[in-house]
């Protein structure tokens, strides 16, 4: 039986990425040694490094003047790296779920954070609206995509004056982004690009250097940008899977031939699930739905289904889709490398429990 990938994270990767680096596990580059036990310090893998940094601003036509760096830590250490960096007087955050608010809790050891606006009144199941950026902030900060609730900003938000950074974990690559609005963009890499591992950051290089404050080296973005990501031993594996998903997006066209795909397939699941006499979306707004996480209940009228569909569904080969603990109910991942077959497989499956 195929089985269907809608795990939330670590998640779905091409066939190509999981193919290519299954190889380089194997035999690296034609050394007769694998990946896992070659230097970093090689020529073979500081091409793999120059070439993953040189796609990453290909495809997001990323400008001059920012580097791509690739460390370690995971987004949770960017919620502290980034204000440490950047906050010298006061931040301002938009409050739209988990990583969000673990963003602001950090943020607050280094400087004055103003919550512009926050969608925790209706247990995150919205975007925020018409709120206004104050003046004078040294940073805007807000997250792209929620996975756990299923919400997505689409469009660079507008900030004003005040430069942007942006948690995109989860929908990176999954539509065109305007670099030269924000001072740093930063994300895991285990959604849309690599297996767990490996932090992405793009960073404004004139951005650094303005807080007052002592930085331990390890986080100094600084530190990175000298070193090109090599001050210390950076994750080989999955950059190198990285790289392979790169070559892979370059593959389908780019960002915006992606992006269609993205809009296709969550147009599907969305109309099954808004036609379905069981099943209901719990983000009522079309505008604020998740491209990349489309979460659903139960109807209250068949809230005693849940369970039941969840093991007809894994046993279809749907895996995954229970829903966060904080949200319950359905969540699938429509991650980048989810085909559309599986989000008709999904549809099918839904349909078939229903007639059952």
């Amino acid at each position: 039986m195929k089985k269907h990938n809608f795990y939330a994270g670590p998640s779905i990767l091409s066939q190509y990425t999981i193919k290519n680096t299954a190889d380089a596990v194997i035999n690296f580059a034609d050394m007769g040694l694998s990946i896992l036990e070659i230097s970093h310090r090689s020529k073979q893998f500081q091409a793999v490094m120059d070439e993953a940094v040189a796609l990453f601003k290909e495809l997001l036509e990323i400008p001059e003047g920012y580097s791509v760096l690739f460390l370690g830590g995971g987004a949770s250490l960017q919620f502290c790296q980034v204000p440490m960096n950047l906050l010298a007087k006061k931040a301002g955050y938009l409050d739209t779920g988990v990583w969000a608010s673990k963003a602001i809790k950090e943020a607050k050891l280094f400087g004055v954070v103003d919550i512009v606006a926050s969608s925790k009144d209706r247990n995150y199941n919205y975007i925020p609206k018409d709120y206004t950026v104050p003046e004078g902030l040294d940073y805007f900060h807000y997250t792209s995509n929620n996975t756990i609730y299923g919400t997505e900003i689409r469009k660079d938000p507008e900030a004003g004056n005040v430069r942007l950074v942006a948690d995109m974990s989860s929908d990176i690559f999954s539509r065109p982004v305007d670099v030269s609005k924000y001072d740093l963009i930063y994300g895991g890499a285990q959604k849309n690009l690599a297996p767990a591992g490996v932090t992405f950051v793009i960073v404004r290089d004139d951005a650094l250097g303005h807080v007052d404050r002592v930085l331990p080296t390890m986080l100094d973005y600084r530190t990175h940008v000298k070193k090109g990501s090599m001050f210390n031993t950076p994750p080989v594996l999955p950059i190198f899977a990285a790289l392979q998903t790169l070559k892979y997006y370059k593959q389908l066209g780019g960002v915006r031939e992606i992006e269609k795909t993205c809009v296709a397939k969550a147009a599907k699941l969305y109309e099954a699930i808004d036609s379905s006499r069981m099943f209901v979306a719990t983000v009522p707004d079309h505008a604020d739905r998740s491209l990349m996480n489309v979460c659903f209940v139960m109807k209250p009228e068949y809230a005693d289904l849940e369970k039941d569909f969840i093991d007809f569904a894994t046993a279809k080969g749907m895996m995954g889709i229970k829903g966060h603990r904080d949200v319950g109910g359905f969540r699938a991942s429509l991650y980048n490398a989810l085909p559309m077959e599986s989000v008709d497989a999904l549809v099918e499956c839904m349909k078939e429990f229903q007639n059952k």
